[in-house]
C-alpha cells in the first residue's frame, strides 16, 4: 500500500511540473494575451525573416506580435497585419522597420515612434515603411568593394 502512495505522489509532481512548464512555455510566446490589442498594417518591399508571431516592438519591448503576412499581388509588396497593447498609442506619424537582433540573431518588426499629437486608430496603415536588409548582400557589398554588389 504503502508504493501506491509513492506513485501517486511522484504522479502528481510530475504533472505539477508539467503544468507549470506550458503556464511559462504560454506566456513566453506569447501565446497568453496579458490584455487586448488592436490591428495596424504596413507594407513592406522585403518582408525576410517575418512570420506570423514575429515580435513587435517599441524601444526595445514586445508591443505586439505579426498576426498574418501576405503578398499584395498589385503591387508586388509583403503586407503585415499585426497587433499592438490597448494603452499603447502609436503617433501617426511613427515608422515600421523589420530590424534584426543581430548576425545570429532573428528579425522582428520595430515601431519608431513620430511625434504627432495624432494617433493611429484601429485597422490604420503605417505608410513610413522599412524593410529588411539581405546581410549576405551587405557582405557581398563589402568583400568586392562596390557599391551594387556586383564584382569589378
Amino acid at each position: 500500500m504503502s508504493e501506491n502512495k509513492t506513485e501517486v505522489l511522484v504522479g502528481g509532481v510530475v504533472l505539477a511540473v508539467a503544468l507549470g512548464f506550458l503556464v511559462y512555455a504560454g506566456k513566453t510566446t506569447g501565446l497568453s494575451r496579458g490584455g487586448s490589442e488592436y490591428q495596424l498594417s504596413a507594407s513592406f518591399r522585403s518582408a525576410d525573416g517575418v512570420s506570423v508571431g514575429t515580435d513587435v516592438r517599441l524601444a526595445g519591448v514586445k508591443v505586439g506580435r505579426v498576426t498574418s503576412i501576405d503578398l499584395d499581388p498589385a503591387t508586388y509588396r509583403a503586407s503585415a497585419a499585426f497587433t499592438v497593447l490597448e494603452g499603447i498609442n502609436v503617433p501617426d506619424d511613427s515608422a515600421v522597420a523589420i530590424s534584426s537582433e543581430g548576425l545570429l540573431g532573428g528579425n522582428y518588426v520595430e515601431i519608431m515612434p513620430g511625434g504627432s499629437p495624432f494617433y493611429f486608430e484601429p485597422g490604420d496603415e503605417i505608410e513610413f515603411t522599412q524593410g529588411s536588409v539581405s546581410l549576405v548582400s551587405l557582405l557581398m557589398k563589402f568583400v568586392s568593394g562596390s557599391e551594387d554588389g556586383a564584382a569589378k
